[in-house]
């Protein structure tokens, strides 16, 4: 499903763009990032607005990674990420933007979006004092509810406040923690104690977790951003990943193919160069003097960021230390991998008008587990965006969670039987929100979790990071500085997690940690 059918996407992106990117070939720089995907991407455009000349290596077609997309007949899908959080002034996406000097986007901001559980819909609205009241209306008005619902607020509030100003776990040392009490600050401070809690605790302690329908939104909101059940998720980061339409949901033109081409042209503008379709096969070396092997050549590096999952850094780099240093993390984690079933349709605008709103997520069942259609996530292209449709069509998205063995060791046949019914299955579903969808689409395609194993390069198609658990996250997280100096890790595998505002924020810290790098160096002679 992720065939480069572009051309290369960005060839229009910048006035650099012309230019042949495909072979790797042989050269030097002050950093070779490997990944093109959200995290990679900004962790080079810092530096090169720093002054560093880097190098973005990415095995795909084009940049994207899990917040990619792909073209066919005229439609601009999204494989993974649809909106944008927090790219508004002051977000922790706007940061990034003032920083390497991009403009405002040409996005979208959603008002929010609708909710379907099995017994009543709900919208989540951007508007805060909206969103207050439709929560109390639809789930429950009670003590318990509003003292509930006031602890998730004060949490957001605080911890959406030190993720802005940059906060970085986990805490590697005196340095980390200083910083990380200047960004909660000192009013902030008390609310570091619910960092061993879990979602489900609050619900307890509030005497709501038999309550279905709040439950059971929640739960749904947190399987899509830290990938795990309401018993499982840590509170803080729960609590955060609950308020993302407060902190501002938006839908760049051309979805994330119209995000790409932005980010990459500036990119190129500052003198950066972006390798496709060169995989990296393996790593040696040591800080300042690094060889990169590629099936298209060889590269040198003084120092590497690398922005893939952490099982293909163990894989690559397994010489060298941080190889042996990522096997713990490894294995704890490797039952909370997860994967992703999509149904990409190109219709009609007929089939989907008539709805205010263009995002959609439906609950099927309070009872069933989450994931394989109980909790799928509908996105649409915004009307008029002739960039991820052709006129008087419109791309639709369909989503949903799905576990990775379940796709495992299926023959030929029995796979495609599997993928068929998936994609059945998530139609059906979604003809809750628009009865006539599919009726008479011109493209319909199901993506699997050996769709971006095989185009994606992610191990086992295992996509958005581990399931986030009090055993893995935060002060637990894969630390970004895990391969010592010169040798970065960002991305969903390492802290915050999931997620392109995740993203953004490691690329943040590794940027920053970096460059301090390089200074003490200098420093020291």
């Amino acid at each position: 499903m992720f065939r480069t059918h572009v051309q290369n996407a960005d060839r229009n992106a910048g006035p650099n763009a012309g230019r042949n990117t495909t072979g790797c070939g042989d050269g030097r720089a002050d950093v070779v990032v490997i990944g093109g995907g959200m995290a990679g991407m900004a962790t080079a455009l810092r530096l090169q607005t720093a002054g560093l000349s880097t190098i973005v290596l990415e095995a795909h077609g084009h940049a994207g990674g899990c917040a990619g997309y792909y073209r066919k007949r005229g439609f601009s899908f999204d494989v993974g990420a649809t909106t944008l959080v927090d790219f508004g002034p002051g977000g922790v996406g706007g940061e990034l933007l003032d920083t390497v000097g991009i403009p405002p986007l040409d996005a979208e901001e959603l008002p929010g979006y609708q909710a379907y559980l099995p017994d009543r819909r709900i919208v989540l609205h951007r508007d805060q004092a909206a969103w207050h009241a439709e929560r109390l209306r639809t789930l429950g008005d009670s003590e318990r509810h509003r003292a509930f619902w006031d602890l998730l607020d004060r949490l957001a509030h605080t911890f959406w406040r030190a993720s802005r100003a940059g906060v970085r776990l986990p805490i590697r040392g005196p340095g980390d923690a200083l910083h990380d009490l200047r960004a909660l600050g000192w009013s902030g401070l008390p609310y570091a104690r619910h960092l061993n809690r879990t979602l489900g605790d609050a619900l307890r302690e509030h005497g709501l977790r038999g309550d279905a329908a709040l439950t059971g939104l929640l739960a749904m909101l947190v399987e899509d951003t830290v990938h795990t059940g309401v018993d499982d998720a840590p509170l803080i980061n729960a609590a955060l990943g609950v308020t993302i339409r407060g902190a501002g949901l938006s839908r760049h033109h051309g979805g994330m193919h119209g995000f790409w081409r932005v980010l990459v042209g500036r990119y190129r503008e500052l003198g950066g160069s972006l390798r496709t379709a060169c995989r990296v096969t393996q790593i040696q070396g040591a800080s300042g003097a690094y060889q990169l092997t590629t099936r298209q050549g060889v590269l040198h590096a003084r120092r590497i960021v690398c922005a893939v999952p952490a099982a293909t850094t163990a894989s690559i780099c397994a010489g060298l230390p941080v190889a042996r240093r990522l096997r713990t993390y490894l294995r704890r984690d490797a039952d909370a991998l997860g994967g992703a079933t999509v149904v990409f349709l190109g219709v009609p605008e007929s089939e989907v008008a008539g709805e205010k709103l263009t995002h959609h997520q439906l609950l099927q069942s309070y009872d069933r587990p989450l994931g394989d259609g109980n909790n799928m996530f509908v996105s649409v292209s915004a009307p008029g965006d002739t960039l991820s449709a052709p006129p008087g069509h419109r791309a639709v998205m369909i989503s949903t969670h799905t576990d990775l063995a379940d796709w495992r060791d299926l023959d030929p046949a029995a796979y495609g039987q599997r993928k068929k019914e998936a994609g059945e299955q998530l139609l059906a579903h979604a003809r809750r929100a628009y009865p006539r969808l599919g009726e008479r689409a011109v493209f319909a395609q199901t993506g699997t979790p050996r769709s971006y194993e095989r185009f994606g390069f992610r191990p086992q198609g295992a996509v958005g990071g581990v399931r986030q658990r009090l055993a893995n996250t935060n002060q637990h997280a894969v630390p970004h500085d895990l391969g010592g100096p010169g040798l970065w890790l960002v991305g969903d595998s390492t802290w915050p997690g999931l997620g392109t505002v995740a993203c953004v924020l490691g690329s943040r810290i590794v940027a920053e940690g970096l460059l301090k790098e390089l200074k003490e160096r200098r420093r020291a002679g």
